[in-house]
Order: structure tokens, then C-alpha cells, then sequence
């Protein structure tokens, strides 16, 4: 018998048969050739490849990986929404669970009555149920609308209330999928820290989310899925970091982009083309070529992988018709250990694209390492900042 909140997963399995084609004859005649050849499983799609997985009674895991790589039907099977093709599962304990915004919501029952049908369903009696209405209507805001119909919510009103209801019928394992992005920022702010309050009371997270920062900060361990399969599981922050760095380093090898200032060559590095350090000194150079005289302003920014860039930086430049060798020096790198994506791009007066803003090359940093600070604080910082302290006893 597993303890309340463990989740177990054993090489588990799932597919599913991919899409009908169009009904013509040439699409049925390459079906029948595919048979004939042997190759019984056309039809079928792996959404899960021999997944194993062991979540521990208050751990929380946040699950990683591009659109298609099996999250969500990961999630599903833990919430026995679906069952795997081949494997074993077990969860143990109340299971609350925000997969899809509509997700256990009668849209002809109103907020009041799924409330209560949820509870039933999560294996509460009434009374509890009731003890803990008020604060679902609270935290959900819906003081004046608990007793309409769902079906005339809006889809981010019945998200609000689908995790008031997942989150305060105090289950033993919380699973949470991207439908948090369907709130305004402040619903998704309340959102994490209630999540928070679970943890410390001992619920176990399973959180599935592109925003990165938001998975960082609310979980310990992370579990990259690429293609149906476990790519890496770990400490958060190794896996989000190994999982950044393949998204960065797949678009700098996209190639180059072409606009009316082309970029020939990039070079970032430390002094003497040598690693830079924490702290160092870091230069960028770039090589432009435009086929007339034009002027705009050159932008050269870092950033952790796909997102905003932890620092831009700004320069007006004029361009004469030909090649132009631009430098940039930043005298104190004030990064922490790591691999970082080097973005750039050209613009003229108007805000018009000479040079699209892309990510162009990728560096590592040698040097210092940042501290982690308490989960209930932030689990991560983009720079390493340099400081005295001074304390005096009274």
C-alpha cells in the first residue's frame, strides 16, 4: 500500500490512432501497401514511451517539454481520465485535478452545484464540502455568480473556478496542466501561491507549464518528456536548464535571417576569445553588411533561452553602403554560471525591421554560481550582483 499522496508510474505506455485521412483512392491504396509490408502499427501515434516516474508524498515536479511530447496525456492518466496502453500507475489518495478548463464541470449546473458534485466525486461528505465553500467562492471571486449556470461563464471564469475547486477540496495530489493561462496575471499570482500552501501542507504538485520561470519557482524536481519519452529528470533547475539550452541551440541552427542588413559574422566571448567570467569582461562582435547607406539602431541582448532577455543593450549606428564591424564591450558580465542565448537585431527610426530580432549565437559563462533561495522566496535569479553588507547589533 503506497502512502497517501505517492504517485508510481512503470513503464507505461500510450497511443493513439492518428487522424482519418481524406477518402480517396491513392490514401487507401498506401494504407494497404503499408500493411502489406508489415508495418502493422500505421495508423497509430505514441503520445508515451516506456514512461517511469516515482513522485514522493509532498515532492513537487514540474513537467517539461514542446507542445506533443506527452504531457497533458501524462497528466490524464494520472488523473485516470485515460488509461495507459501498456504499464502500471498508481496514485495514492484524493486526486484534484485542472486539466482542461471544463474539466468535471456541468455547464447546465450552476457554480454552487459543482462545487458540492465535485466534492462528492473527490470522496467528501457534504458537510466538509460546505465548511469550505466560502473560501472556493472567495478565492474564486464569485460571490455574485456561484449560482448561474456555468454555461454563461466565461472560459476564464470557469478555469477560476475549476482550480478554487481542485485546490480547497485539499487533495492529496494536486495535478495542474497550462490552463492557468487563461487567467489575468493576478488570478495566476493567487494561483501560485495557494499552490504554495499546499506544498507546505504536505500535497504533492504535479505541474505541467511553458512558463518556466512559473515552474522554477514552484517546484524542486523537473522531468523533461521529448517525443514520449523521459528525457531527463532531476533537480529543476538542471533539467529546465537542459531543456532551454536544446531549445536555444535548435533555433540558432535555424540559420540566418535575411532582411536589409544582413549579420556575416558574430563572435561573443572573454577577453582574448577566451570563456568569460562572472564579473569579467565580455565582448560581442558583429560584422553587418547593407547593399546602401542606411542608419537605425543596433540591439544586441542575452537571454536564458526563448524568452525575454535578461539585459539589451542599444547603440544608433549608421551603416555605410558594404561591410561594418561593430563592438560592444561589457566591462563586468554580470552573469552567473551558465549557457546563454546572444540576440540581435536592427531597426530604423520608424521601429522597421532592417535585421529581424532572432537569437544568433550561444556562449557559455565560467564563474560563479547563484545561491538558491528558499522555494517560498524564488527558486531562481538571472544576474549575479555583487555586494557589501554591513550589519550593527542594537
Amino acid at each position: 500500500m503506497l502512502p497517501r499522496g505517492t504517485v508510481d508510474v512503470a513503464r507505461v505506455w500510450k497511443r493513439f490512432r492518428a487522424d482519418r485521412r481524406r477518402m480517396l483512392l491513392r490514401d487507401e491504396v498506401a494504407r494497404l501497401t503499408a500493411r502489406l509490408r508489415g508495418r502493422g502499427d500505421v495508423g497509430w501515434r505514441w503520445a508515451l514511451r516506456d514512461v517511469s516516474l516515482r513522485v514522493e508524498p509532498g515532492e513537487s515536479v514540474g513537467l517539461v517539454g514542446a507542445n506533443g511530447s506527452g504531457k497533458t496525456t501524462l497528466l490524464r492518466i494520472l488523473a485516470r481520465v485515460m488509461y495507459p496502453y501498456a504499464g502500471r500507475v498508481e496514485v495514492s489518495g484524493r486526486v484534484g485535478a485542472l486539466i482542461e478548463i471544463r474539466a468535471g464541470i456541468h455547464p447546465d449546473l450552476t457554480g454552487r452545484e459543482n462545487v458540492f458534485i465535485m466534492g462528492s466525486i473527490l470522496g467528501l461528505p457534504r458537510r466538509e464540502v460546505a465548511r469550505r465553500f466560502d473560501d472556493i467562492v472567495a478565492f474564486a471571486e464569485f460571490e455574485d455568480a456561484i449560482d448561474r449556470q456555468v454555461k454563461y461563464f466565461s472560459s476564464g471564469m470557469q478555469m477560476r473556478l475549476g482550480f478554487a475547486i481542485a485546490a480547497f477540496l485539499e487533495p492529496d495530489v494536486l495535478l495542474v496542466d497550462e490552463v492557468l493561462a487563461v487567467g489575468d496575471a493576478s488570478f495566476q499570482q493567487r494561483c501560485l501561491d495557494r499552490m504554495r500552501a499546499l506544498l507546505v501542507q504536505g500535497t504533492t504538485l504535479v505541474f505541467v507549464s511553458h512558463d518556466l520561470a512559473a515552474v522554477e519557482a514552484m517546484c524542486s524536481r523537473g522531468v523533461w518528456l521529448r517525443h514520449g519519452r523521459v528525457e531527463a529528470d532531476g533537480p529543476v533547475r538542471d533539467v529546465v536548464g537542459a531543456y532551454r539550452r536544446s531549445v536555444r541551440d535548435t533555433t540558432v541552427e535555424s540559420g540566418p535571417v535575411s532582411g536589409a542588413v544582413r549579420l556575416l559574422k558574430v563572435e561573443a566571448g572573454g577577453a582574448g576569445g577566451q570563456t568569460p567570467f562572472t564579473q569579467g569582461p565580455f565582448e560581442v562582435r558583429a560584422v553587418l553588411r547593407s547593399a546602401v547607406p542606411r542608419s537605425g539602431v543596433l540591439y544586441v541582448g542575452v537571454s536564458e533561452g526563448p524568452a525575454t532577455p535578461i539585459f539589451v543593450l542599444r547603440r544608433d549606428l549608421h551603416l555605410n553602403g558594404g561591410e561594418t564591424e561593430a563592438r560592444c564591450l561589457i566591462p563586468r558580465l554580470p552573469l552567473p554560471r551558465g549557457r546563454y542565448a546572444l540576440w540581435a537585431g536592427m531597426f530604423d527610426v520608424t521601429g522597421r525591421d532592417l535585421l529581424a530580432w532572432h537569437p544568433v549565437a550561444h556562449f557559455d559563462v565560467a564563474g560563479a554560481d547563484l545561491d538558491e533561495a528558499p522555494k517560498a522566496i524564488v527558486r531562481l535569479a538571472p544576474v549575479h550582483v555583487e555586494a557589501s553588507w554591513e550589519v550593527a547589533q542594537r
